[in-house]
């Protein structure tokens, strides 16, 4: 289904990647609209989770999960935090 307010958009902002799973279709969903925003748009993305650790959030695929990174990091800005957490 074509959602074109999401490609529209200069700016899609994610927080907390992996803080719950994802199942298959869901995982499938992420990936094609990270493909379809590859290099036509702003993406940011928090996770507490190492890139190594992206699978388990996104149904166990690694095949999937390594092609999004692919298109995720190809022209990104890595930014990694570490110290304690606040309440």
């Amino acid at each position: 289904m074509e959602r074109p307010y999401m490609s529209a958009a200069f700016w899609l902002i994610n927080d907390e990647i992996g803080y719950l799973p994802f199942g298959r279709e869901e995982s499938n969903l992420c990936f094609n609209v990270i493909a379809k925003r590859y290099e036509d748009g702003c993406v940011i993305l928090t996770s507490n989770l190492s890139f190594g650790q992206w699978p388990m959030a996104f149904a166990d695929d690694a095949t999937l999960t390594a092609a999004m990174l692919d298109r995720l990091l190809h022209h990104s800005h890595v930014l990694q935090l570490s110290g304690k957490a606040t309440d």
